[in-house]
């Protein structure tokens, strides 16, 4: 019998059952359970949202294209479905909001809408549920390569919400989590000529990130951070963004960064020297993007109020900010050296 064609009217209804919930309605609730905020959601021109009595509203949305930032005979489709949305809600997270519902924007060549997609959702939803994240609605279209866009619409008590542009001289300027680790999983990923292992520690990073969303409320609710944003694009690429806004520079001390070990990680080898494999060390930390950990500043008689770690992830104070608009990397032995944007860059 003749294959039958895959419709956008089929398209959508598959895509409604891979978030139909027991009750046959849309999963709107998290594995904790929270209150409907759409009321009304999939089915019809456009979905309807009822705020929270005294929040406001952050919209945020996200590219995340094949070719560009996944590679489909590498990634597996579930991985893509769950970071598709969690490189969204990371920009929650840095405001110290949280997620509401989402929108989904999704392009493919008919020969993706099976199993691929049906894998893709799977993710996604798995995502949704984790970060109590509602599926509201969105588009479809065909095209010869995959194109996802969501947009995310989250909540952040009125007034409350973290800045990029509230750094002072004088702030220690923290990090979470360890830096690099999703780079050496992009770098693994792209030597292994074998199927991906998805449970391998060393990739979990890359392909299944995890907002800081838990990080982002504990800041403003202890009302610690004077500026805040997540790390996407790499270090040395965003910190300047977070300095620009706040009219302020920066002072980092590359002992203190909570880097990882190149050589164990990324298979390279032994014979390296390890002046060589610092240095691969300090690159992946400073200029390796995907990490989604959260970069914060918090004013020095408050800093006795951050703990070590938070919820299991380490929170370590990297330098500090400072008057002049410079951003110095300054390493052991070494004068101070100017820290330049290398990390990731659409454009470069």
């Amino acid at each position: 019998m003749p294959r039958l064609r895959q419709t956008e009217n089929s398209l959508l209804a598959k895509i409604s059952r891979g978030f139909r919930s027991s009750d046959g309605g849309i999963d709107s609730r998290a594995e904790t359970g929270t209150t409907r905020l759409l009321s009304l959601g999939i089915g019809d021109d456009a979905a309807l949202f009822q705020p929270t009595r005294g929040c406001e509203t952050i919209l945020t949305c996200d590219w995340f294209l094949e070719g560009t930032h996944f590679l489909r005979d590498k990634h597996p489709p579930d991985a893509v479905g769950w970071k598709s949305l969690a490189r969204a809600v990371s920009d929650i997270a840095a405001m110290g909001g949280t997620p509401r519902c989402f929108l989904l924007s999704l392009a493919l060549p008919e020969s993706a809408t099976g199993s691929w997609l049906a894998k893709f959702l799977r993710g996604l939803r798995r995502a949704a549920l984790r970060f109590d994240c509602v599926l509201a609605g969105g588009d479809t279209t065909k095209r010869n390569e995959i194109l996802i866009n969501i947009t995310v619409v989250g909540e952040v008590q009125s007034g409350r919400a973290l800045h990029r542009d509230g750094a002072n001289a004088g702030d220690l300027l923290y990090v979470s989590g360890r830096l690099g680790e999703a780079e050496q999983g992009l770098r693994l990923l792209r030597k292994d000529r074998d199927i991906v292992n998805r449970s391998e520690a060393q990739l979990r990073k890359h392909l299944y990130p995890e907002p800081r969303l838990a990080l982002g409320q504990w800041l403003v609710t202890k009302r610690l951070a004077t500026a805040a944003m997540d790390l996407s694009d790499g270090l040395s690429s965003d910190l300047p963004r977070l300095c620009g806004a706040s009219g302020v520079g920066a002072r980092i001390d590359a002992q203190k960064l909570p880097s990882v070990n190149p050589l164990s990680s990324t298979r390279r080898p032994r014979h390296k020297t390890n002046t060589t494999r610092e240095n691969e060390a300090l690159a992946l930390v400073l200029h390796g993007g995907d990490d989604y950990e959260l970069l914060f500043t918090v004013p020095r008689n408050k800093t006795s109020g951050v703990p070590a770690s938070f919820k299991g992830v380490p929170l370590t104070a990297i330098g500090e900010i400072t008057a002049t608009r410079k951003i110095l990397l300054v390493a052991e032995g070494r004068k101070p050296t100017t820290l330049k944007p290398g990390g990731w860059d659409p454009f470069r």
